[in-house]
């Protein structure tokens, strides 16, 4: 279908009748009401002028169940390079994730996009995981918690493998606490090669359904 170009209602349309690109809604806003009945719903933004919002198919996962760090990135978290932290310094995690980086000169993550989502940061819908070298900030991951889902948005490193073993501590951490959904939106050449896997729109929705009705807390 055609994109649904959405009023000052709070609503979204199905997401299962998104168009074949998967941009679904234009318009709206980026209040913490809006941002969580989209997660709710399957969507998230990527762009700010327009608003727009997206679901994907296929859409790219970690899963929970059967990922497994492989042997070198297992031997690099046993050796402790970085001090991890959840939470304490979200802005930051985001601010570094905007900032250009090899092959990639750009980012979605505008100053409005920082804004909102801390924003819901403050109303506990958040949350980042951070690797620090002493006081510096040298990587770190964050998204959005819904129910049993956990949807991260976006990771950055500034110190080798910072990022992937930040995103390895968050499995961990999302697996000890019960939690059925990592969604990652998109696969790519990174998240590919740590064993993200695709599953269509469908399956998504299905399994989307299931995990932000539990009561899994971070």
């Amino acid at each position: 279908m055609a994109p649904v170009l959405l009023s000052r209602r709070l609503e979204f349309p199905d997401a299962a009748q998104a168009s074949p690109d998967g941009l679904v809604a234009v318009g709206g806003d980026l209040s913490p009401k809006r941002l969580l009945l989209a997660y709710h719903s399957g969507l998230f933004p990527w762009t700010v002028q327009p608003i727009t919002w997206w679901s994907p198919d296929p859409r790219g996962i970690f899963d929970l169940e059967t990922f497994h760090p492989s042997r070198r990135l297992t031997q690099l978290i046993r050796q402790r390079p970085f001090d991890i932290s959840f939470d304490r310094a979200f802005t930051k995690v985001m601010q570094g994730c905007a900032l250009p980086a090899r092959g990639r000169e750009t980012t979605w993550i505008s100053r409005e996009i920082i804004e909102a989502y801390t924003a819901l940061h403050h109303a506990g819908h958040a949350h980042s995981v951070e690797c620090w070298r002493g006081d510096a900030l040298v990587g770190g991951i964050y998204g959005v918690h819904v129910g049993g889902l956990f949807a991260a948005e976006s990771m950055f490193h500034r110190a080798d493998n910072a990022s992937k073993i930040a995103l390895a501590h968050l499995i961990s951490h999302l697996r000890q606490r019960g939690f059925a959904l990592f969604d990652i939106q998109t696969l790519t050449a990174a998240t590919r090669s740590l064993g993200a896997v695709e599953i269509s729109r469908a399956e998504y929705l299905r399994r989307l359904a299931q995990a932000v009705a539990m009561g899994c807390e971070l």
